[in-house]
């Protein structure tokens, strides 16, 4: 019981430790990504991305770029786990916007890694460290709040009650409403992972430019819909579950496409 307390502790202070805006769908919401795609992807890129992770799975894989902000050293990593918009922009604004961007962000870092991992005489130590990132960003892109507005940090100033306790708009839709549907991650994804193969096709064949717009419809949809301070519960559970199950299984299947693309 005392060991139990005490891991708790272990694990609200490391999340306290870590920057705002670098916890995309938390451990729970990863996983499931994660999960997701695994049970995707092709014979060859699973041979070929166990030569690189060993045993580990994509699942296990996915937080190891939060885990790591708790060393200075990968402190650089913060800005790569994001990219932020400003509101009412269409289709076409959003595309250029993406087409100029030079930032250090999600967008930018996640094209880089998918373009580094394609190499074949990427040493091992490198593949490692970009495949974690790229399964971990993957899921940072298909939660809505990580392409939010950069005046309130993505969603994080925007202060709300969840079932009667304090939150925000960004940790909301990281954590608060995946665990409150209270399933392990396996469950959760054999729940989830139901699409026909005319189905990943088409999804598998978007860019990861539509992938962030498709995400910052949603975003724009969550902020219009709350007022500050608002209490939420239940009904917005109900209203919101089938967009937070969308997101999270087409994390997974953008992800299984995008590493049978590189590794096949």
């Amino acid at each position: 019981m005392a060991f139990n307390a005490l891991k708790k502790l272990l694990l609200v202070g490391l999340f306290l430790y870590l920057p705002l805006q670098s916890m995309a769908w938390g451990m729970l919401g990863h996983r499931v990504v994660g999960e997701i795609a695994e049970r995707n992807l092709s014979c060859k890129a699973k041979k070929q991305i166990k030569k690189v992770l060993g045993t580990e799975s994509l699942a296990m894989a996915s937080n190891w770029a939060d885990f790591i902000k708790s060393e200075p050293s990968y402190k650089y990593l913060d800005t790569w786990h994001y990219i932020n918009f400003k509101e009412g922009l269409n289709q076409d604004e959003f595309t250029k916007s993406l087409m100029q961007d030079t930032a250090t962000n999600v967008h930018t870092k996640l094209n880089m890694l998918v373009s580094e991992l394609k190499k074949k005489d990427l040493p091992k130590d490198k593949a490692q460290m970009y495949l974690r990132l790229v399964i971990h960003m993957v899921g940072d892109i298909h939660q809505p709040m990580h392409t939010g507005r950069p005046e309130d940090l993505g969603g994080n100033r925007v202060k709300l009650f969840w079932f009667g306790e304090p939150t925000n708009l960004h940790r909301l839709w990281d954590s608060d409403l995946i665990e409150s549907q209270d399933l392990s991650y396996t469950e959760y994804s054999t729940a989830l992972n139901h699409t026909t193969k005319a189905q990943r096709k088409e999804w598998q064949k978007q860019p990861i430019s539509q992938w962030l717009y498709e995400s910052y419809l949603i975003s724009n949809k969550l902020y219009s819909e709350l007022k500050p301070e608002e209490k939420l519960g239940y009904r917005y559970n109900y209203d919101h579950l089938d967009t937070l199950n969308q997101q999270l299984l087409k994390g997974g299947i953008h992800l299984a496409g995008l590493l049978n693309e590189i590794y096949g």
